[in-house]
C-alpha cells in the first residue's frame, strides 16, 4: 500500500458535500483515504445551504441560474494564494475548471506549487442539454486552456481519456472508480425495502439512481415504459431514486413512477439490491457510479450504449441505442421476460465489480501524485528542459 506520511493536499473543487453526486462522493472518498494513509487533506468549495462546518474552506457562492443546484464561486485568487500559503501543500488537485477551480490553478502557479487536475463532468455535453449549445465550442478552448496548465489530467476512463485527447489535450491519465462491495452486495436484496418501492407481489422492478436531471436523458426511459405492452407492461414498476432539477417534471409525466427521493446508507443499499433490473439511459456521464453500484449488488444493467459505459460493464450488461427509447423498451422487455438472462448478466456484473477494489485505484493515483511531486521538484532544481511541463505565469 502506498503511504502518505507527510504528504499535503489542496483540493480545489466547485461540489462538495452536502450536494450529493459522484464527484462529491468520489471527492470525500479522496480526502478520508489520503487521511487514512497518514496524510492531510484540505479541501477549498462553495458555500452551501447545510454545510457542516468546519469539513472544508468555503467560500461565498450563488446558484448557477441554468442548474440552481450547482453554486458557483467567484475565483478567489488572492485568497487562495493566502490559504496555500499557510497550509503548505505538497500538490494541488484542481477538481473542476469553474469559479473554485480557477482560483487554485492560479495560485498553484503563483507559488509554483505542482498542479493536477481531473475531468469529472461533460461541461460541452451539459451546455447543450440546458439551451447554451453555443458555448460547446468556445467550451472546449476553455477546457484545453485550463487542462494544459496542470502536469495531469486524470480521466476516470479510457473512453475519456481517449475523448480528451482526439481535442487536443495533453498528459493524461486513468484514475478510475472502485465500488464497496459489502455496502453494496445482493445481500441487501429486501421485501420490505421493495413494497416501499411500490411492489407488489409477482412483479419486477427496474430501478435508475442518480440525479433527476434533463442531461441524464430520463426522458427516454419514461418513454420506454409507456411505450411497454403485454406482459411487461403490467409486471413492471419504475422507481426514480435521487433529487434533481428535473424532478417535477418528471412526476407530472409519468404519475405511476415511484419517486422516491435522495436514498443514503442502508436505504439506498437496498434499493439497488432489490431490483430486478437497472436501467442507465445517461450518454453524458463521464463514468456512471452507480453502474458499479448497480452491478456489486446483484442486478442486471441496461444502458445506453456509449464508449465510457461499455467500459466500466466490461461486457456485463446490455446496451440499447443512446436516445432509442423503443429500443430501451425491447431491452427491458426482453429481460423481463427471460429470469435465466438476468440471472447471468446480475452474475457477470458482479464478478466485474468485484474486480474494482479501491485498494488498488488508490495506489495508483498516489503513486502518480508522488511522481508529479517528485517531478516538479527536480524540475525547481534544473533549468527548464524543451518539452518538460513548466506552468504558466500566474493570472493577475
Amino acid at each position: 500500500m502506498i503511504t502518505l506520511e507527510g504528504f499535503r493536499l489542496a483540493v480545489f473543487t466547485d461540489t462538495y458535500a452536502p450536494q450529493l453526486n459522484g464527484v462529491t462522493r468520489t471527492l470525500d472518498r479522496l480526502v478520508a483515504e489520503v487521511s487514512r494513509r497518514g496524510g492531510e487533506a484540505r479541501v477549498f468549495t462553495v458555500e452551501a445551504p447545510g454545510a457542516p462546518r468546519p469539513d472544508a474552506v468555503r467560500w461565498p457562492s450563488v446558484p448557477f441560474w441554468a442548474y440552481p443546484e450547482m453554486r458557483l464561486a467567484w475565483p478567489r485568487t488572492r485568497a487562495a494564494v493566502a490559504e496555500l500559503r499557510a497550509f503548505r501543500p505538497t500538490l494541488v488537485h484542481a477538481a473542476t475548471q469553474l469559479g473554485v477551480g480557477l482560483a487554485g490553478r492560479a495560485a498553484a502557479h503563483a507559488l509554483r506549487i505542482p498542479l493536477v487536475s481531473s475531468y469529472h463532468t461533460n461541461l460541452t455535453a451539459y451546455a447543450r442539454h440546458y439551451g447554451l449549445g453555443a458555448l460547446a465550442a468556445p467550451g472546449w478552448r476553455f477546457l484545453r486552456w485550463f487542462h494544459a496548465g496542470t502536469a495531469r489530467t486524470y480521466c476516470p476512463t479510457r473512453a475519456i481519456a481517449a475523448e480528451l485527447a482526439s481535442h487536443g489535450f495533453g498528459r493524461l491519465a486513468v484514475w478510475g472508480r472502485g465500488v464497496d462491495t459489502a455496502r453494496f452486495s445482493p445481500a441487501h436484496r429486501s421485501e420490505a425495502a421493495r413494497a416501499r418501492l411500490g411492489v407488489r407481489p409477482g412483479e419486477l422492478l427496474a430501478v435508475y439512481v442518480g440525479r433527476i436531471a434533463a442531461e441524464k436523458d430520463l426522458d427516454v426511459a419514461l418513454d420506454a415504459f409507456a411505450r411497454l405492452g403485454g406482459p411487461a407492461r403490467s409486471r413492471l414498476r419504475l422507481a426514480l431514486v435521487g433529487e434533481g432539477p428535473y424532478a417535477d417534471a418528471c412526476r407530472a409525466r409519468a404519475p405511476e413512477v415511484t419517486f422516491t427521493g435522495k436514498l443514503e446508507g442502508d436505504a439506498l443499499a437496498a434499493a439497488y439490491a432489490s431490483a430486478d433490473l437497472f436501467v442507465f439511459p445517461s450518454r453524458t456521464d463521464t463514468f456512471g457510479n452507480v453502474l458499479l453500484e448497480a452491478m456489486a449488488s446483484g442486478v442486471p444493467v441496461v444502458a445506453a450504449d456509449v464508449p465510457q459505459t461499455r467500459e466500466v460493464l466490461a461486457g456485463a450488461g446490455h446496451l440499447f441505442s443512446p436516445g432509442d427509447a423503443a429500443a430501451l423498451a425491447a431491452g427491458v422487455a426482453r429481460l423481463a421476460a427471460a429470469p435465466a438472462d438476468r440471472a447471468r448478466s446480475a452474475e457477470a456484473g458482479l464478478a466485474a465489480a468485484r474486480a474494482q477494489q479501491w485498494s488498488a485505484i488508490w495506489d495508483g493515483l498516489f503513486r502518480d501524485y508522488l511522481a508529479v511531486a517528485h517531478e516538479a521538484r527536480v524540475l525547481a532544481h534544473r533549468p527548464a528542459s524543451a518539452g518538460a511541463f513548466a506552468p504558466e505565469p500566474a493570472i493577475r
